[in-house]
């Protein structure tokens, strides 16, 4: 039997230990199987069976360094930042989260509801499958977490001791080199597809204009404390099945800028849309799968817009806010960070460090450089434009623009 009084990275076996002598949710007579399940560049992730009952459960745990490389040195704090936040955001958006059962800052590992029975929204998307609530849910997730956390609502004290409670260096500092920084130069650490080098060198490395965009972004994302926003908020934070949306992950958390995570959210539908577009047959169904998912990115913005001005009318606190027209300006303040972060993302996920399945899993080579140039043609002009996106139309003309740009 293990102690659990010390810090240690568990293994499997250490798990189910730790599950039978430090939980109160298994019967004493118990026979537990676990397994790492996680698939991400930070944490281990471990699901727990009953296999008497098929109760289960999910402990995820952090450690001193990122799996995905030892360079990043990341404080296992994140931990309770994420078990904190989830509690937060169950409260704001109920039934968008799971349910957190304990978090436990000797062993840095937090235990949760285990969604198994839902499905990553990115492998989702791989599979080219539709998801009819998800606008409707996550418009509702992000208006809740965002809008309710900021000083239009919160009292102003309590809103500084948040941010004070979630300052959250170490992840801030990757999304500053990531996202905001290294793809925007010829970083070691990019991953740039060959064939696309010479293009980026001009398009996006040379581009003076560009760059002092990117560096204007970088300095709201760092100076702009504005909502209790997820910092991670892609397809592979949400987890989905028909009738139910769960987000997940939120350790990157920390007061940022709102449109930070509407943008994420955008960016990520864009991936999934060039995938559709890059390897389905031609036909109804791969027309049907672009249409859904155009249509899916639009509403997310409006019905972001329409909850968001509703919410601010029932919600909001300060006397400022009441003034005519402040909600609108505070609005259309968000939707251009929502445009900036989502081109950011087009370039940082096409070019950088992290890239997403749905690009690299694109095997004809030609098609992969067809849909990574479509990313960075969007990401550029959701970013110098950014100022121009005032509602979901707007962005879709950006991605009809490109794919009438690059059309087979």
């Amino acid at each position: 039997m293990n102690d659990f009084n010390n810090y240690f990275t568990m293994k499997e076996s250490n798990v189910i230990n730790y599950a039978m002598s430090q939980l109160d949710y298994f019967a004493q007579d118990a026979v537990l199987s676990c397994k790492e399940i996680g698939d991400g560049n930070l944490n281990y992730v471990f699901r727990v069976v009953d296999e008497n009952t098929q109760q289960s459960l999910i402990i995820k745990q952090a450690g001193p360094v990122a799996r995905i490389s030892d360079e990043f040195k990341v404080s296992p704090d994140r931990n309770r930042i994420e078990s904190e936040i989830l509690k937060i955001e169950y409260d704001l958006a109920p039934g968008l989260v799971p349910q957190i059962y304990k978090y436990d800052a000797v062993m840095n590992c937090c235990v949760m509801e285990d969604l198994s029975d839902h499905e990553i929204l990115r492998t989702a998307l791989l599979k080219h499958k539709q998801f009819p609530l998800l606008a409707e849910h996550i418009s509702t997730f992000m208006v809740n977490t965002l809008l309710l956390t900021t000083d239009v609502v919160l009292n102003h004290k309590a809103k500084k001791q948040q941010v004070k409670d979630f300052i959250n260096p170490d992840l801030c500092e990757i999304t500053e080199d990531l996202v905001y920084t290294e793809p925007f130069y010829d970083c070691p650490r990019n991953d740039v597809f060959a064939p696309l080098l010479p293009f980026v060198k001009e398009y996006l490395w040379e581009d003076e204009a560009l760059l002092l965009e990117t560096a204007k972004l970088k300095f709201e994302f760092m100076s702009n404390a504005q909502s209790l926003i997820h910092g991670d908020l892609h397809t592979g934070s949400i987890f989905v099945k028909p009738d139910s949306t769960k987000v997940i992950d939120p350790e990157f958390a920390f007061y940022g800028p709102a449109g930070y995570d509407v943008g994420n959210v955008i960016a990520n539908l864009i991936f999934a849309y060039v995938n559709a577009d890059s390897v389905m047959e031609e036909g109804a169904e791969k027309e049907r799968q672009k249409d859904w998912l155009i249509s899916t990115i639009q509403d997310i913005i409006d019905l972001f817009k329409e909850k968001f001005l509703e919410t601010w009318a029932a919600s909001a606190t300060d006397k400022c806010a009441a003034y005519k027209g402040f909600d609108q300006y505070y609005l259309e303040m968000i939707l251009r960070d929502t445009a900036g972060v989502a081109g950011l993302e087009l370039c940082r996920r096409t070019l950088g460090l992290a890239h997403v399945k749905d690009i690299t899993s694109i095997a004809d080579h030609a098609a992969r450089a067809r849909a990574e140039k479509m990313c960075i043609v969007m990401g550029k002009r959701f970013i110098m434009e950014r100022n121009n996106m005032k509602g979901g139309a707007d962005f879709v003309k950006v991605i009809a623009a490109a794919g009438e740009v690059y059309s087979r």
